[in-house]
C-alpha cells in the first residue's frame, strides 16, 4: 500500500514536470510579433480592399467595354462586330473643343 502511494506521488509529480511550462509562469505576456503568429487577419477584408484597388485602376479596354454595355444600341453592335469596333463606331467619333 505504502509502495503504491508513493508511486502515485511520484507519477503526479512526473505529470507535473513534463506539463508545466515555465516561460509562461516567467512572463506571461506575448509580444506583438508572437502574438501575430496565430491571429491572422480577416481574409474576407483583405479580399475586398484588392477589389477596389483593381476598380481603381481598370485597363482602357475594360472601361470601353463597360460603356458600350451601358448603351443598349452599341452592346448590339458589339454583339456582332466586337466591343473594340463597337466602341469606334459609337464613342470614337466624339471630339471635345
Amino acid at each position: 500500500m505504502r509502495t503504491l502511494v508513493i508511486l502515485t506521488l511520484l507519477a503526479a509529480l512526473v505529470i507535473a514536470a513534463t506539463c508545466y511550462e515555465s516561460h509562461e509562469y516567467l512572463n506571461p505576456f506575448l509580444n506583438r510579433r508572437r502574438a501575430n503568429d496565430f491571429i491572422q487577419a480577416d481574409t474576407r477584408l483583405r479580399a475586398i480592399t484588392q477589389e477596389r484597388i483593381r476598380e481603381r485602376s481598370k485597363a482602357p479596354q475594360e472601361h470601353q467595354r463597360e460603356l458600350c454595355e451601358d448603351y443598349y444600341p452599341c452592346e448590339m453592335y458589339a454583339f456582332r462586330h466586337g466591343y473594340a469596333a463597337a466602341y469606334k463606331h459609337y464613342f470614337g467619333r466624339r471630339r471635345t473643343k
